[in-house]
C-alpha cells in the first residue's frame, strides 16, 4: 500500500513542479518586455518570480526523492534503458530549474539581456522535456541491443 501512496505524492509534486517550470519562465517573458521607466511593473514581476522560485525549490527535491525512492526503494525501472534515459532528462531538468534561478538573479540586478522572443523559445524547453518523460514512463520503450 505504501507503494501507491509513495507514487501519487511523486506525481503530485512533479506537476506541481512543471506547473512552476511552465510559469516561470512566462514571467521572464512578461519581464524582458517591461518598458525601461516601468520600475513598479518590473519589481512586481521580480517579486512574483522570487516567490515562485522559492516554492518550487521544495517541490523539486520532493518529486526527485520520492522518485528516487521508487527507483531505489521499490527497483521501479531499475536496469532498465527507459529508466537511464529518464534520469538523464531529469538532469537536465534539475540543470533547466537552476539555469531559471541564475536568470531571475539576473533580472533581479537588472543584468538580463535576453529579449522576450529568446524567452519565448526558453519557456518550450520544459514542455518537450515532459512529453519525452511521459512517453518513457508510459511506452518503456526498448532499445535494442546492437
Amino acid at each position: 500500500m505504501s507503494y501507491l501512496w509513495i507514487k501519487t505524492l511523486h506525481i503530485v509534486f512533479v506537476t506541481s513542479w512543471f506547473a512552476g517550470l511552465f510559469y516561470l519562465p512566462r514571467i521572464f517573458v512578461n519581464l524582458a518586455m517591461v518598458a525601461p521607466e516601468s520600475t513598479a511593473e518590473r519589481e512586481r514581476l521580480i517579486l512574483m518570480a522570487s516567490k515562485l522560485y522559492r516554492f518550487m525549490r521544495p517541490l523539486m527535491w520532493l518529486a526527485l526523492g520520492l522518485g528516487f525512492w521508487l527507483w531505489l526503494g521499490y527497483g521501479v525501472g531499475a536496469g532498465s534503458l527507459w529508466m537511464h534515459a529518464k534520469l538523464a532528462l531529469i538532469v537536465l531538468l534539475v540543470l533547466y530549474h537552476l539555469l531559471c534561478g541564475r536568470i531571475l538573479r539576473q533580472f533581479s540586478r537588472g543584468s538580463s539581456q535576453r529579449s522576450h522572443v529568446w524567452f519565448r523559445w526558453f519557456n518550450e524547453v520544459p514542455v518537450i522535456m515532459l512529453v519525452a518523460v511521459v512517453a518513457l514512463v508510459v511506452i518503456k520503450p526498448v532499445v535494442a541491443a546492437a
